[in-house]
């Protein structure tokens, strides 16, 4: 076949580097199997033929370089490009990016032999065929090979073939391969990064000399991680970031607090030496921290600080459970980013804050939230536009060794599944480290992408500082005791590069020493015997005042006409738009306002008055039990109408987002995006009550004790749905008992509603108190089967009038005071299913029901109220659907025999079990029927 590479036409002219090698690929195979080939791609191969020239030197023209490759080097100039793509893809296995040296590089890919090479056959290949813009002492094939090796197989290893994205791929490539990514660094710079190291590793230091046995989980072996950080604060500078949101666990923490977040010396030190270290706070306000009144331990603690230029950076409070912040840090910032003033969406500058999270290397494949967070790197309403990730690489965890603790070659594989470019940088060179900040930083700018350093290094101690690593990890810990310190290796460095003397760098340290010493002594002085008071604040003991929250009927009137007014072209699907039509019936005298209804014409109230709300979940935007239906879709074209983007008055923006398929990493998201934007309304949603089983950890580590623990104020909703109607186990329970069990010291409100009513009003009541010292987070306990029932439902002037009430008595009941003998209190479904059985109260004279709408705070002194109108009760008693060991019975025992006095207290309900529901419908009718019948039996 003749060639037409010299046509003008021809798609191969712009063809080179790794993608001619690939259509050269594909050129073998349309001469062996044209069939397997796609037909528009086998076509171009007839029309224009092979990709570069096979036609004999004398008869070649000579347009570009690939021309003249004789024919039989065609075989050659592929192999030599499928070694230039192995260096790039594979380079990173024979990188020398272990500081200890300590693991095998694998460069089998990389040999010549492997490809039937020799260096001659190199010398042969045109450098354009091997790189795009090679540089000018670069001059055949070998030689392009050989600056390849040096790029690829350094101290920083790059992953990136796994992006889908052309793009991409070719800018990282061309920053490597182009030189740029290495750039020089002057005297100044490099003294700097000294002074650095010095203070990081002088503080691990002084800290290990002085407070002896003290936990404090010691950065040394990954030093280099300050010098990262410190270079994104630069370039954050710079560029005129307002928001950095760091979130990490607690190795190297102290260390980012001092030296990051620039928390002195001497209020580190206060920790250690248990001396009140609020005295030692910077005058002019640049650091900021909070405390709650129970504490917590020093390397779990956060701080904010806002540099000169204005930058504000933030470490995220955060316990143990390692990982377990990233999705909260990720809220933080996607809050940050966010402008919420305006009606409709809120508005969004990713460039306005980020995030750096800082992972450990055993638990960034091991803890499953990791990968909950990654996935929202281009979500819609997850997404803040790229988070820097860096792996503080030790290489161990604990006491557990790499093959025990994953099953992948490196701690950072799970994040190519989501096309995040991954980049290795051995943790001794501080100036690969700067390199790689650069790299990061630039990349997230352009492409608005997640992107990860492994930063590997080593642990110097054990786990912490008391623990003997040679009895588990003998072999890596001989080699670390051997090991010099990055400062050590750097100053040598600087020493032979004549930027400092050998002698400037020993005074180095001597000047930190000294400074540290000095910080030390002051917080001598202030030390007292004084003992440390636990006291709460005056605002959270009080608790929620009783606010007004009814709205006026005319805007009430409005709010609804303007919600199901929508432009004249959008055809909503025919049986929604008629069942949303029914709407208008309660204005008219007409049913009553359900569940949804009442929700909607909150939500518009508190946007009029100012508040953004963000509500997420599963299935948040038409609501699980097709009740909600916040967002409607164009039957003919698909498109999206927001009714509360359209309401008069609006001062706020409203967005509702349906969550990927999660929950502790999306609660984490809300309470962080709460945690910062404190005016917002912040909800979630569980598809079921039980699916905050997934989020457990959220509950009990942030939003139960966050306030207690770091003064952190949230005022989080969250929606459970909750109520046992024969669906089993799995979809009865929303775990009610566990949320009472953490309820303490006005940590938080948990209702069990049975009024539509109601929930109008406790939720304008947490948009009214989102700004005051007194916040706190609400759990609802929302409904399912009640969602439309007529007995939940409110008429208008339920809305325009009054408050949120803790209690509703049973209308009907009670009325004759003498009569009653037996109180029962309830809340939620049970309260309505009792409801239903006694309708207007006839026959019933001799009892009276109590719905309790909020269990926590329990209402005791309403309730002591009511019981004091009935002299002749003689049982209190509580009914629930739930079994004995569950729900809210062991909770609210306790209040009612306070209250009761001399009078019984009585349980009716379902016995002990282990699992909270039947899994047969027909037995909880039977079950049901039972409790009721027992309660309601004189």
């Amino acid at each position: 076949m003749s060639s037409n590479y010299s046509d003008a036409k021809s798609p191969w002219n712009s063809i080179t580097g790794p993608n001619l090698g690939y259509v050269m690929e594909m050129y073998d195979l349309y001469q062996e199997s044209p069939e397997l080939l796609d037909p528009e791609f086998a076509e171009l191969f007839r029309q224009y033929g092979p990709p570069i020239d096979v036609t004999p030197r004398a008869a070649a023209p000579a347009q570009t370089a690939a021309a003249g490759v004789e024919t039989n080097k065609f075989g050659k100039v592929l192999a030599a490009i499928q070694l230039a793509e192995a260096i790039r893809a594979h380079g990173h296995l024979a990188s020398d990016i272990y500081p200890l040296k300590d693991q095998p590089k694998d460069t089998s890919r990389l040999e010549l032999s492997a490809y039937g090479l020799t260096e001659q056959d190199l010398k042969e290949v045109p450098v354009s065929l091997l790189l795009s813009e090679a540089p000018a002492n670069i001059t055949n094939g070998l030689e392009a090979i050989s600056y390849l090796k040096s790029l690829y197989t350094d101290k920083v290893a790059f992953e990136f073939s796994h992006i889908f994205q052309l793009q991409e791929r070719n800018w990282i490539q061309e920053k490597i391969e182009s030189g740029e990514f290495k750039p020089s660094l002057d005297a100044d710079k490099k003294k700097e990064i000294l002074d650095l190291l010095t203070r990081v590793e002088g503080f691990e230091k002084f800290l290990h000399r002085t407070f002896v046995g003290q936990k404090r989980f010691s950065i040394e072996g990954v030093d280099t991680l300050v010098v990262l950080m410190d270079e994104l604060v630069r370039l954050s500078e710079t560029k005129g970031t307002e928001k950095i949101m760091i979130g990490m666990a607690h190795r190297g923490r102290l260390n980012v607090l001092t030296h990051i977040l620039h928390k002195p010396y001497d209020m580190m030190f206060a920790g250690f030496a248990h001396v009140p270290d609020e005295t030692f706070l910077p005058e002019d306000n640049s650091v900021q921290i909070t405390k709650g009144w129970f504490g917590d331990v020093k390397y779990h603690m956060g701080a904010a600080y806002t540099s000169p230029k204005g930058t504000n950076i933030k470490l995220a409070y955060n316990p143990s459970h390692l990982e377990i912040v990233s999705p909260v840090v990720a809220g933080q910032t996607r809050a940050a980013q966010e402008m919420t003033d305006a009606a409709g969406v809120a508005a969004m500058d990713p460039k306005k804050a980020y995030a750096i999270l800082v992972h450990g290397d055993a638990a960034f494949p091991g803890q499953g939230v990791v990968t909950e967070t990654l996935n929202y790197s281009r979500i819609r309403g997850f997404q803040t536009g790229g988070s820097i990730h860096v792996i503080a690489n030790n290489l161990i965890g604990f006491t557990t060794e790499q093959y025990d603790s994953r099953s992948t070659h490196y701690s950072s594989d799970p994040a190519k599944g989501f096309e995040v470019p991954v980049i290795h940088v051995n943790g001794d060179d501080p100036e690969a480290v700067v390199a790689v900040a650069r790299f990061a930083f630039e990349y997230r700018e352009k492409f608005g992408k997640d992107i990860l350093i492994d930063l590997i290094g080593y642990r110097r101690y054990g786990h912490n500082e008391m623990d003997e690593p040679l009895v588990t990890n003998p072999l890596m810990y001989h080699g670390i005791h051997q090991h010099p310190t990055v400062r050590e290796l750097y100053g040598k460095q600087l020493a032979s590069e004549e930027v400092l003397s050998e002698e400037q760098v020993k005074e180095l340290d001597a000047e930190t020493q000294k400074e540290m010493q000095a910080a030390y002594d002051k917080v001598k002085e202030n030390k007292s015997d004084d003992k440390h008071e636990i006291t709460i604040p005056e605002a959270v003991q009080n608790g929620y005042p009783e606010v007004p929250t009814g709205v006026d009927k005319d805007v009430l009137v409005k709010l609804n006409e303007d919600l199901l007014t929508w432009p004249s072209d959008f055809s909503a699907f025919g049986k929604l738009a008629r069942i949303l039509k029914r709407r208008e019936d309660p204005f008219n005298g007409k049913g009553k306002i359900d569940w949804a209804h009442a929700e909607t014409l909150a939500f518009g109230a508190i946007l009029q008055d100012g508040n953004p709300i963000r509500l997420t979940g599963q299935d948040a935007q038409r609501g699980t039990f097709a009740h909600r239906h916040l967002v409607l879709h164009d039957e003919k074209t698909g498109e999206e109408l927001v009714p509360l983007h359209h309401i008069s008055d609006a001062k706020a923006s409203f967005v509702v987002y349906n969550s990927p398929l999660t929950e502790s990493a999306v609660l984490g998201f809300e309470y962080g995006y709460n945690v910062e934007n404190n005016k917002a309304l912040v909800i979630w949603e569980a598809q079921y009550g039980d699916f905050a089983n997934m989020a457990q950890m959220m509950f009990d580590q942030f939003i139960s004790a966050g306030r207690s623990k770091w003064g952190q104020k949230s005022g989080l909703v969250m929606l459970l749905p909750h109520g046992f109607e024969g669906q089993g186990p799995e979809h009865s329970s929303a775990r009610l008992e566990r949320h009472l069990q953490m309820a303490a010291e006005n940590n938080w409100t948990v209702a069990n509603l049975s009024s539509a009513a109601n929930y109008f009003h406790i939720l304008r009541r947490q948009a009214k108190m989102l700004e005051e010292e007194s916040i706190r987070p609400l759990i609802i306990v929302s409904p399912k089967s009640l969602l439309r029932h007529p007995l939940v439902g409110a008429d208008v002037e339920d809305l325009t009038q009054g408050h949120f009430q803790t209690v509703l008595e049973q209308p009907g009941m009670g009325t004759k005071e003498k009569k009653v003998e037996r109180i029962l209190f309830a809340s939620g479904k049970m309260a309505i299913d009792l409801a239903e059985r006694v309708k207007d109260g006839k026959g019933f004279d001799w009892a009276h029901i109590v719905r309790v709408e909020q269990l926590y705070p329990f209402p005791s002194e309403k309730i002591q109220a009511i019981v004091d109108r009935y002299p002749n009760a003689k049982e209190l008693a509580w009914v629930q659907e739930e079994p004995q060991n569950m729900g809210s019975w062991t909770f609210a025992e306790p209040y009612l025999r306070e209250i009761a006095g001399d009078k019984d207290v009585a349980y009716y309900g379902r016995v002990k079990r282990s699992s909270p529901a039947e899994g047969d419908g027909e037995s909880h009718k039977v079950e049901q029927a039972r409790i009721l019948d027992a309660a309601l039996t004189k």
